[in-house]
This record gives structure tokens, sequence and C-alpha cells, in this order.
């Protein structure tokens, strides 16, 4: 395999009509509203002319999202996906729904198996029980209700509690999400800045960034276009995790020494990240690293919902720019 970016695979196009096309000013409820790619769900919404009801443990964290929309369109309420009662109140009323609850680790009580499996399964049930007409999941590429990773394992079973509950919904399996407040790019980003070394752990998987825009209109397009069924959602490139890191060695214009890692001491790295949250990784975060996370051949992408994959090109080097030595100053990347 060659670092080199390569194509993703084109799939079919073909969608398949489960619910009554979404009109401007229907209201949708979004759960996880808050998070990086809840965000700019809600922002896509709201230009759709929608209103939204976003449901956060705290309202009073999630005012950034007001200005997003008009007067009035944007709602903050207090709920928790874990709460079945709170979620009825949110969804009362509610023509759509959308489920963007999902953590990268466990941690204060926040375990895969309540946010991911049951909790994904309660915001569907909350929303078949309110006659919502259809709804999106925010899953990810790589669930797999066989798998021994319990972030794959729960991602899997939440979807099949969605489907248990909305059997037309719109099940949306990202790969890496790539924008301006992600976890992967600006993570190993900010580690160039500090770290003489960036280590390649698994540097032969492969990834297939998407970018967060390119999401939050597939979750759009499933909503308004009344799309279900399941979509694998990557971008233009395909790349290795090794490339990765050698593209935000060039755009931080830092000349990092990239260490192969061994497995041995991956697997060490990985523990002491179970424990320090500092640390690049965790033991579950390691065993998707070692799998490729790629679109499936034949599977329906973004090109199915009508949308055209950005490439990285057109938002990554603006992205990283904070990271030069002189900033966005700095033109030699």
């Amino acid at each position: 395999m060659t670092d080199a970016p390569s194509s993703a695979p084109n799939a079919p196009a073909a969608v398949t009509v489960t619910a009554a096309a979404l009109p401007p000013g229907a209201l949708v409820t979004v759960v996880g509203g808050s998070g990086f790619i809840g965000r700019y769900v809600v922002q896509q919404l709201a230009a759709a002319g929608h209103r939204l009801r976003v449901v956060t443990r705290t309202p009073e964290t999630a005012m950034f999202l007001k200005p997003l929309g008009g007067l009035g369109q944007i709602q903050l309420v207090a709920g928790d996906i874990r709460d079945a009662a709170s979620l009825a109140s949110a969804f009362a009323g509610a023509d759509a729904g959308v489920n963007l609850v999902g953590i990268l680790a466990e941690g204060g009580g926040r375990t895969f198996a309540a946010l991911q499996a049951e909790g994904a399964g309660k915001a569907a049930q909350a929303a078949a029980q309110a006659g919502a007409r259809h709804f999106v999941q925010i899953s990810a590429i790589g669930a797999d209700a066989a798998s021994a990773v319990p972030y794959a394992r729960t991602k899997a079973q939440g979807e099949v509690a969605v489907l248990a509950a909305m059997p037309g919904a719109a099940i949306l399996r990202p790969s890496i999400v790539g924008g301006p407040e992600d976890q992967f790019f600006n993570r190993f980003a900010s580690m160039a800045t500090l770290s003489p070394v960036l280590p390649v752990i698994a540097g032969d998987s492969r990834f297939q960034p998407v970018h967060v825009v390119d999401v939050a209109d597939a979750v759009v397009a499933a909503l308004v276009g009344g799309i279900g069924g399941v979509f694998e959602l990557g971008g233009p490139e395909v790349l290795s995790f090794r490339a990765i890191l050698q593209l935000i060695n060039r755009l931080t214009a830092r000349d990092r020494v990239l260490l192969e890692i061994s497995p041995f001491e991956a697997r060490l790295l990985a523990r002491l990240g179970d424990v320090l949250p500092f640390m690049p990784m965790t033991s579950d975060q390691l065993a998707m690293l070692q799998k490729d996370n790629v679109v499936a051949p034949g599977a329906r992408t973004l090109a199915g919902l009508g949308i055209a994959a950005t490439p990285l090109a057109a938002y990554l080097p603006r992205q990283l720019e904070r990271y030069r030595p002189k900033g966005r100053f700095n033109q030699a990347a």
C-alpha cells in the first residue's frame, strides 16, 4: 500500500424514501446538538428554515447556538439521553429528530452502553411516541455488533435500537470527521507543536476523512427528503495514518520525526491513555486505529444524498494554520 492519497469508491446513489418530505418550518429535536458535529447540524437545519429544539445537559453552556438561527428559531432545553422522561418532553410536538450523542472514551459515569446503545434507542422511542415522521442517527464507520471494542459494538447496538423504534430512520456512518473543533487533526497538530516526534501507530491503517459540514448537510438531506437506510460518509481522499501525519507535518510547517511505534509500545501508551486524559489514545481507540476506516464497497454514500464530498485541501490548511510557528503569516506549508 502506498501513502499517497487515493480516490474513494463512488457508490451507487440510490436512496430509499421512507417518510414524507420535511417542509420548512418543521420542528426538529436535536439530541446532542451542542457538540462538535451538532453545532454544524443546528446551523444547517436553521439555514434550511427549520425550528430547532436542542437537547443538552447544560443549556447555559450551549448559548453559542442561538445566533446560528433567527430570533426564537433555536430553543435550548435541558435533557439527558439516559433519561426517558426528559426525552419525551423534548420530543413533544416534534416533526423529526436527530441523535448525535457519542463519546470516544468512558468516564464520569458516561458509558458507551448507556449513551451509544441504550440512549440512542431511548431517543428514537421518544421520537416515535411523539409522532415524529423521521429520524436520523449518527453512527460511525466500523460499527459492528460482533466487535470486541465497546465503542464499535455499542454504535451497532444503537443502530439496531433506533431501527426497532423508527424503521425508516436514516443511519449515517462517518469516517474521521474533520473541522475546526475536531479531536483528530487538532490533536496531532497540537502534538506537533510540543513534541519533536509524532508517533506512528498502525501506520498502514487507512482513513477517509469527511468534512463536518458535509456530515451536517447529509443530516439535512436525509431529513428534508425523508430518506432512510444506511449511508457511509467519507471524503474524496483515502489516506494511511502515516500519510495523515506527514500531511499534518507539512501543513503546520513542522519537521517532526515520524517515530514508528511497535505493537507492544502502542499497547503500553494506550493503557496509560486509559487513565491519563492527555495521552494520544485509549486502548479502545488503539483497537479502532488498527482497522481501516473507509467507506465499504457498494455502500450508499454522500453522493447518494446529493452531496459532493469536500477535499481536504479546501479546509485543512486553513484549519491548521494556527499551529504553524508564525500562525497564518507562515505560508511555508
